[in-house]
């Protein structure tokens, strides 16, 4: 009988690994999308983080927000009440400069959105802080009746956020941000004249943070404080807790908190949810990373393995 030489059977099936190990090795051949950085995830909550991903990334991210925990049982703890949902892509064409766009159930918003990282803590010439910009214009949908002029469709959002990892586990940003609305509610005050409700500007500032127990489980807060003051209808503080669970390509985040509306600017002017009477709710992040790079698209949909 010939005797089989396990040291060459060994070699071989090293030369030949599996097809998932393959795709796994190409989809690292280049720095980690997100393993390492100051945030793993282009959001923390209700925040944009001054992570951007690599050059050739597709985002697709799902936002969802049940209703407000404030009715109990009835609604299951807000679980079976009105929600609200955004879908969003994003794609990052050049190194540092992230595009987006996604829609909003909540008066049917499309939001298009950029955001520049100015300076990073990693990279050929790293700084002490990462800074980054972040914009969006937004565009209610709902029928004409909604509005006056065609312009009041429209509400712009403006951050400039700093962060910094301040351990290997620990990460921290602060932001400023301003909000506007194109229009906002009106009254007729005692002199016949027409005045606004609130202010068409609103200025406020966030502070989130993000710390790790392992490799891919994190706990992640935020916090977002308003600085204008409005004649009416001041918005309240949001305060949210929740969990993150990150690997390089996927980002999956639960939380409680206060906001509802999911785009800045309406979070920002129109929450009326207080902390102070336990108005929290659910909400949950889902973000998938596609590496186009590394990654073909049309094998992930249509190649079949040999078995």
């Amino acid at each position: 009988m010939k005797k089989i030489n396990l040291d060459s059977v060994s070699t071989a099936l090293a030369q030949t690994p599996k097809e998932d190990t393959v795709l796994t090795i190409a989809i690292h051949s280049r720095p980690l999308q997100r393993v390492g950085n100051t945030f793993e995830s282009i959001w923390i909550i209700d925040n944009q983080t001054t992570h951007v991903p690599l050059r050739k990334t597709f985002e697709f991210d799902i936002h969802h927000r049940f209703g407000t925990v404030l009715n109990g049982y009835e609604d299951f703890f807000g679980l079976y009440a009105p929600s609200n949902i955004r879908i969003g892509f994003a794609y990052t064409p050049i190194n540092n400069l992230m595009l987006s766009a996604g829609f909003t159930k909540y008066n049917l918003l499309w939001d298009f959105s950029a955001k520049y990282a100015l300076l990073k803590e990693k990279g050929p010439k790293p700084f002490p802080v990462s800074v980054t910009y972040y914009g969006n214009i937004a565009v209610d949908t709902r029928s004409k009746e909604n509005f006056v002029n065609s312009t009041d469709r429209l509400s712009f959002f403006n951050q400039i956020m700093v962060s910094k990892k301040l351990s290997r586990d620990f990460s921290a940003q602060a932001s400023i941000n301003l909000s506007h609305m194109n229009a906002v509610e009106g009254y007729v005050n005692e002199e016949g004249d027409v005045e606004g409700k609130m202010k068409n500007d609103h200025l406020s500032f966030s502070v989130l943070g993000r710390y790790k127990i392992s490799d891919a489980f994190a706990f992640i807060g935020n916090y977002d404080q308003p600085i204008t003051q409005h004649p009416t209808n001041n918005p309240n503080p949001n305060i949210s807790l929740g969990v993150e669970l990150a690997t390089p390509l996927h980002a999956f985040q639960v939380f409680m908190g206060n906001y509802q509306n999911i785009i800045p600017q309406y979070n920002n002017f129109y929450n009326q949810n207080n902390y102070k009477d336990g108005a929290f709710l659910i909400g949950f992040n889902i973000t998938r990373l596609l590496d186009v790079q590394e990654e073909d698209l049309g094998d992930m949909m249509f190649k079949r393995k040999n078995k």
